[in-house]
């Protein structure tokens, strides 16, 4: 019986030691051209984050290492389109003036060149490649340029010129970016300018309507207005989280509602877990101003908005639906989201409205999962969806 066990235990320790022989081994499967491949991959990545930054001395100096690796030069330069010295990297740094002249002839010419080292002996042989950095559409963006101790061959002159176009590329991303920063930046301001001028108007002479009959009343609509009318046009950022945006929602219904009485209902549902979910800038404000104007259109007695935000997984679902007159949704096909938002009596005030800009912003941000979904029917009100992922990296209020 013992014998039996003691064999057993000593299969048992061979099979483990076997076992972790192999799980050591196999790691190395990689060919060395495999490794080489992933390890010049990897490198590159290194140098694509700061360059998505654009073209800095910063941005210079934290790419420099990993671009030299790249072209496999002893130094490497980078110089920006007015031909300065923006960061240099590993040896022969005394080329500069070099490197300085070579650089204005690339960036005259628009093409690469090579300039011999001056003086004797080891600085003589050296030599100075610079290649410009062409950005399609934007003209010349800098330049990139090596330092080699000897006459370089085709393959060192071919690495240059590729490394020089992989950095244009990541430049034009760093401006495709900014771009659309700008754009986002624009859109936002092109919103806040179609806040409906009539609400501000009714709202000023809601307030002054209490100032005699209930003054404790208009100051606190005066507040409320200002608080309204100060979150609307801050210029901290294009994307806000959930809670800021419906307090503000909350500030524009009460001022409505001391505009319209009970006439107006609001119906609030929000599931606490998604009030930290980051949106697009006055995102919601408006659908829950075009859902106020729709939900008491044609209607005698009033009606109902219900704002709703749930969480569904990965995602919030956000919905804001009235009980107003609604709309064809032939016309919501056809894509005249604004027009149509404003109803047929109303197509010449569809600029304040503002939902095709919201569409625009949600799928810029979130892809074209994320744009608004309108459910509609005439007299069957409208109810306006839109989903917003918990989180996604890159993006933050």
């Amino acid at each position: 019986m013992i014998g039996t066990l003691v064999v057993a235990v000593a299969v048992a320790a061979v099979v483990v030691a076997g076992l972790i022989l192999w799980l050591r081994t196999r790691r190395v499967v990689t060919t060395p051209a495999e490794r080489a491949v992933h390890s010049a991959l990897h490198t590159a990545s290194l140098a694509a984050v700061p360059l998505r930054g654009g073209l800095t001395a910063e941005s210079a100096g934290a790419a420099a290492p990993h671009l030299r690796v790249l072209t496999g030069a002893e130094g490497l330069g980078v110089a920006d389109a007015e031909g300065v010295l923006l960061a240099w990297d590993g040896a022969h740094a005394d080329l500069a003036e070099t490197f300085a002249e070579a650089v204005r002839r690339a960036l005259a010419g628009g093409r690469a060149v090579l300039v011999k080292g001056d003086g004797e002996g080891d600085q003589a042989a050296r030599v100075v490649v610079v290649q410009p950095l062409v950005i399609e559409g934007n003209g010349l963006a800098g330049a990139l340029g090596v330092a080699v101790g000897g006459p370089p061959g085709p393959g060192r002159l071919g690495a240059l010129a590729d490394v020089a176009r992989y950095v244009c590329g990541q430049l034009e991303l760093a401006e495709l970016d900014a771009s659309r920063a700008r754009l986002d930046r624009a859109e936002v301001r092109a919103l806040r300018a179609q806040i409906s001028p009539h609400f501000i108007y009714n709202a000023l002479n809601t307030v002054a309507s209490f100032v005699r009959t209930d003054p404790d009343r208009a100051r606190e609509l005066i507040l409320e207005f200002a608080d309204f009318t100060r979150y609307s046009f801050r210029t901290a950022g294009e994307f806000t989280v959930l809670a800021d945006e419906l307090r503000n929602i909350e500030r524009y219904l009460a001022l409505e509602r001391a505009r319209f009485g009970d006439a107006l209902q609001v119906r609030l549902q929000i599931a606490p877990e998604v009030l930290g979910v980051v949106l697009p800038f006055l995102a919601l404000q408006p659908l829950v101003e075009n859902a106020v104007r729709h939900g008491l259109a044609g209607r005698p007695g009033g009606g109902t908005v219900s704002i709703v935000a749930d969480d569904a997984g990965t995602d919030c679902v956000i919905s804001v639906e009235d009980d107003g007159m609604g709309m064809d949704p032939d016309l919501l096909r056809s894509g005249a989201l604004d027009a149509v938002a404003a109803g047929p009596a109303r197509a010449d005030e569809s600029a304040h409205v503002g939902l095709a800009n919201v569409d625009d912003r949600l799928r810029a941000a979130f892809g074209n999962d994320y744009g608004l979904v309108v459910e509609t029917a005439p007299g069957a009100g409208t109810k306006v969806s839109l989903r917003v992922p918990k989180f996604r990296a890159g993006i933050r209020a």
